[in-house]
C-alpha cells in the first residue's frame, strides 16, 4: 500500500501537468505511450509464444492511432494506420501460412483488440483535450473513473456482501457497485461546480448528472469487461510496469470505456459553455 501511494503522488501531479496545461500534443504522446505499454502488456500475457514482428506491428499501431488525433487530418491518418496495420498483418499471415512460425487466429483477434480497438477509445482523451476548453473536459474521464473506482473499493470493503459476478470478479459487491456510482456522481458534482465557480464557465447541471450516472456506470463495466479478459486467458495481472499498481493496462483499463463516453456527451450534449 506504502509502494502504492508513494507512485500515485508522483505520477498524479505529472499527469495533471499534462493534461491541464500543456498542449494537445503532450496528451497525445501522453496516449501513445500509455496504449504502446498497454499493447505489449497485452500480447506478452495473453500470447507469449507470439511472434516478435507482429508485437511490433502491435505495439506501433496501438502507439501511432492517437498520435494521430493531433494531426491536421486525424481522421484520414488513423484510416490509414489501421488499414497498414491490417494489410502488414494478413500479408504476413499468408506468407508464413502453414510454416513454423505461421499466426495463430488468435493472435490476429488479440492483435486487433488491443493495436486498435483499446487505442481508439483512449484516444477520446486527446481528442478531449483538443477540443473547445479541452483542459476542463479531458479531466471529466479521470474524475469519473479515478472517483467511482475508489468508492467502489471502499463501499465494497465496508458494506459489501452480495457478490454480483463471483465467477469474473469475486471481490465485486452490488454495495460496492452502487457505492463507486453514487461516489462517480457526486465527484463529477463537486468537479464541475468547481469550475463553475473558479471561472467564467457557465455549467449545464442537468449535463452533469447524465455524464455522472453514464460514466460511472460504464467505469464500472470497463473494470468488469478487462477482469473478465483476465479468467478467459487465466492471468491474475496484465504487468508489473507500475509499481504497486499492476501494469499500464491494470490502471488504464476502465478509463478506455469512460473516456469514449465523455467525449460523446461533451459533442451532442456540453457541458461547458462560456457566453
Amino acid at each position: 500500500m506504502k509502494t502504492r501511494i508513494i507512485v500515485a503522488a508522483v505520477a498524479i501531479p505529472i499527469l495533471f501537468v499534462i493534461m491541464f496545461f500543456l498542449p494537445p500534443v503532450y496528451m497525445g504522446f501522453l496516449t501513445a505511450i500509455i496504449c504502446g505499454f498497454a499493447a505489449f502488456e497485452f500480447m506478452t500475457a495473453l500470447s507469449p509464444n507470439m511472434q516478435l514482428k507482429n508485437k511490433v506491428f502491435t505495439i506501433a499501431a496501438a502507439a501511432l492511432i492517437p498520435l494521430t488525433k493531433v494531426t491536421a487530418y486525424p481522421t484520414a491518418l488513423t484510416m490509414a494506420v489501421i488499414i497498414l496495420y491490417a494489410v502488414v498483418v494478413f500479408v504476413d499471415g499468408i506468407i508464413t501460412y502453414g510454416g513454423e512460425k505461421d499466426i495463430q487466429f488468435k493472435d490476429i483477434a488479440y492483435g486487433f483488440f488491443i493495436g486498435i480497438v483499446y487505442p481508439m477509445m483512449l484516444s477520446s482523451l486527446v481528442m478531449l483535450k483538443d477540443m473547445y476548453l479541452g483542459k476542463y473536459l479531458v479531466l471529466l474521464p479521470v474524475v469519473v473513473t479515478f472517483c467511482c473506482d475508489s468508492g467502489a473499493y471502499f463501499a465494497g470493503v465496508y458494506f459489501g456482501r452480495h457478490k454480483v459476478t463471483p465467477r469474473v470478479s469475486p471481490n465485486k459487491s452490488a454495495e460496492g457497485f452502487i457505492g463507486g456510482v453514487l461516489t462517480g456522481i457526486v465527484c463529477m458534482f463537486i468537479y464541475c461546480g468547481i469550475v463553475a465557480l473558479a471561472t467564467d464557465i457557465r455549467v449545464n447541471f442537468w449535463a452533469v448528472a447524465l455524464y455522472g450516472i453514464l460514466g460511472s456506470v460504464v467505469v464500472e463495466i470497463g473494470d468488469l469487461a478487462f477482469s473478465l479478459i483476465k479468467r478467459l486467458v487465466g492471468i491474475k495481472d496484465y504487468g508489473k510496469l507500475i509499481p504497486g499498481h499492476g501494469g499500464m493496462l491494470d490502471r488504464f483499463d476502465s478509463m478506455s470505456f469512460a473516456a469514449p463516453v465523455m467525449y460523446v456527451l461533451s459533442v451532442i450534449l456540453p457541458v461547458f459553455r462560456v457566453f
